[in-house]
Order: structure tokens, then C-alpha cells, then sequence
């Protein structure tokens, strides 16, 4: 028996007011992309079964772009006569009981069946149940919920549970509406022949159990998730269980430091070979106050042209003397910098680059100001 198993595809989830030749917001674009590499390979594994462990959508309210392109898809996996099981993530989940659960959308589809009400839902076929824990905002009721699953496990079947939200400490994510799962309710797992997790977006084996994987996310919602590759679990369940990752491709995030000490030579250093179409996270270090002034960040991002889009980083040079909170809090940001640039400038060198941080500030208080 094979299982297809993927997770956090955040359809609609856009990003770095890039848009492309279609007038899309590419990482929009990117997304879509993504989830349809996926129903490729799931056309040519051809798996008994396919499971989508929540947040098909980025928001709760996905835009009208989302739900076509979703709809879209939903009938190409429909018409393969495969079941489609997917539970509701956080971010598919409306936080108050005004509005409708998105996923029902996809309820009229026959191979398709939806768990999104925020409790346990059983789905049952021939051989196999698929015991479905939505994500719930309410910790109290999510155990009971965790109750009501273990009581339907069915010894005479296969087993898999289905859940989005964090289990064991190192899979927590700061954001809002997150669920836990208990720890004194793990014994569950054993009973398992798989249990499928979503919410975490990289790949990998929970602790010491055998059977409990996150399958990851299908794209990048941050640069901080730059490390992690994006793909699928193919599941298989025989004698034994199996457990196999399939990686798509997706757009690089690719990392550089350009060391400000000797900058000219750093910058010449770099290995630009692979930066075209792809996100540049690039980091400045050891960078003087008077390089920060110097420095543009257009210029950077000249360097690193051809890349679709470039973020900045600054790393200032630390020195001994430092100065304190309290200095810092006795002084205006502007008188600050100022100080700075006075202890490593001369003369009319000083005279210019303190008009030019006063206009940068002048620039800054006007934005400010019409944002009250």
C-alpha cells in the first residue's frame, strides 16, 4: 500500500511585491507551481491513497486566484479515482464561528473528503481508517477529540492518524493559534501504522518514533527556512513501513557575505554563477558606521543582478567602546549616527556625510509623520 503524503502548501501566500509576466505576485506564482509538481508525481506513483495534512491555503479567506487554482487541481486528482484525504491546518481554520470553513468547497468532489469543524472526523475504507485531528483552537477540546481517535483505532485494519500541529518541543512555532499536542497522549502513535503530521515545514522523523513524520512544506514561507528542501513522503506500508522523500524543485534561496573590511575584494570573490531567478539573502559584515552611509543598498543589489530579488543585511563593526542603553536612550537616533561618523571622520569629510544623514532622517521623519 502506498501513500502519498503532503502538507503546508499555502496556496495564495504572496510575497516581495515581485510580480511577473502574467501580472501574478511571483512567489504567488511560485507556490502554485510548486503544488503542481506534486500532482505531477502523483499522477505517475499512482498511490492508493493521498493525504494532505492542512493549510492547503495561506489565509482562512484565500483570495478568488487561490480557490480557482486549487478547484483547478482538485478535479485532476479527482478524476484519477484516488481517494483524497486532507485535514484543516491553522491557517485554513477561521478563528471565530462567523465564517465558513474554506475546505467545504471541496466536499461535492467523490474522491475527495475533507475534515476542517475542528474535531475528530473517521474515514474509513476497506482496509484502511484515517483518523482525522483537524487543527482545533481549543486545547481542552482537543483531547477529547485525541480520546474519541484512539477509541476508533480498528485492529483488524491499517491505521493512520492525521494531524496539524506541533509535537515535541522542537517542532514549536511562534505564531498564533498554535496547538500543542500532549505529550502524555504520544502512547497513541504505537498503535498507528503512520501518523501524519502537518504544520512544521521541513521534513523529518519526530524523536524516537519510528512511524510520526512531518512531510514539510511544499515552498518557502520565510528566508529562515532557506536550509530545508521541499517535497513529499511517499508512504508504503507492507510488512514493513517505508518511508521515502521526494523532492521538487523550487526556487533557490542562496546566501552570501560580502565582508565590508575589504570590500572591493569580497565582492570579487563571490561565486555568482547560480544567482540567476533566484532569492539572494545577502549579509554585510564588519561594516563601519561610514560604510553604512557609503554603502547603498542599490548597490548591492546591482551586484547580484539578474537574481529576482535581493535582501540586505547590515552587521556593524562592534568596538569597545561601545556605548550603553542609557547613552543611547539620552540621545535622538539622528544625534546617535551623528556621534559615530564625528569619532571616525575629519574635517569636511565629516561636514559631508552629516548633511547627508540629516536629509536620510529629514526623508525618514516625512514618511513617519504620514503614517500617523
Amino acid at each position: 500500500m502506498k501513500i502519498v503524503h503532503f502538507s503546508d502548501t499555502h496556496l495564495g501566500f504572496n510575497d516581495l511585491d515581485v510580480i511577473n509576466e502574467d501580472n501574478i505576485n511571483q512567489r504567488e506564482a511560485d507556490f502554485y507551481d510548486a503544488f503542481v509538481q506534486v500532482v505531477e508525481q502523483i499522477k505517475q506513483i499512482r498511490p492508493d491513497y493521498i493525504i494532505h495534512t492542512g493549510d492547503l491555503f495561506h489565509r482562512a479567506s484565500p483570495s478568488n486566484r487561490a480557490i480557482t487554482f486549487a478547484l483547478e487541481q482538485f478535479k485532476i486528482i479527482n478524476s484519477l479515482n484516488i481517494p483524497f484525504i486532507l485535514i484543516a491546518g491553522n491557517h485554513s481554520t477561521p478563528r471565530t464561528n462567523l465564517s465558513s470553513p474554506i475546505l467545504k468547497i471541496f466536499e461535492n468532489f467523490e474522491n475527495i473528503y475533507v475534515s476542517y469543524d475542528q474535531q475528530y472526523k473517521k474515514i474509513e475504507f476497506e482496509n484502511i481508517v484515517f483518523h482525522c485531528l483537524p487543527h482545533m483552537n481549543d486545547d481542552t477540546k482537543a483531547l477529547s477529540q485525541i480520546e474519541l481517535c484512539e477509541e476508533s483505532i480498528d485492529d483488524g485494519k491499517k491505521n493512520i492518524m492525521m494531524m496539524h500541529c506541533s509535537v515535541g518541543a522542537w517542532y514549536l512555532m511562534q505564531e498564533f493559534g498554535e496547538w500543542v499536542y500532549p505529550t502524555e497522549k504520544e502512547y497513541i502513535f504505537s498503535k498507528m501504522d503512520y501518523v501524519a503530521l502537518g504544520h512544521w515545514h521541513g521534513f523529518g522523523k519526530v524523536g524516537k518514533y519510528e512511524n510520526v513524520y512531518y512531510s514539510g512544506s511544499t515552498e518557502r514561507t520565510s528566508l529562515n527556512d532557506k536550509r530545508n528542501s521541499k517535497g513529499f513522503a511517499l508512504v508504503t506500508i507492507e510488512d514493513a513501513l517505508s518511508i521515502a522523500y521526494k523532492e521538487i524543485r523550487i526556487r533557490p534561496i542562496l546566501e552570501f557575505q560580502i565582508d565590508c573590511g575589504d570590500f572591493e575584494k569580497s565582492v570579487e570573490a563571490l561565486d555568482l554563477s547560480g544567482i540567476k531567478d533566484a532569492i539572494i539573502d545577502a549579509k554585510l559584515v564588519n561594516l563601519t558606521t561610514l560604510q553604512s552611509i557609503d554603502i547603498n543598498t542599490a548597490d548591492i543589489k546591482k551586484i547580484f543582478e539578474g537574481s529576482l530579488y535581493v535582501n540586505v543585511k547590515r552587521e556593524f563593526k562592534t568596538s569597545g567602546e561601545a556605548k550603553t542603553i542609557e547613552d543611547i536612550e539620552s540621545l535622538s537616533l539622528e544625534d546617535y549616527f551623528l556621534e559615530h561618523i564625528k569619532e571616525e571622520s575629519q574635517g569636511q569629510e565629516f561636514d559631508r556625510l552629516k548633511s547627508k544623514v540629516q536629509e536620510l532622517f529629514s526623508t525618514y521623519e516625512e514618511v513617519y509623520s504620514d503614517t500617523e
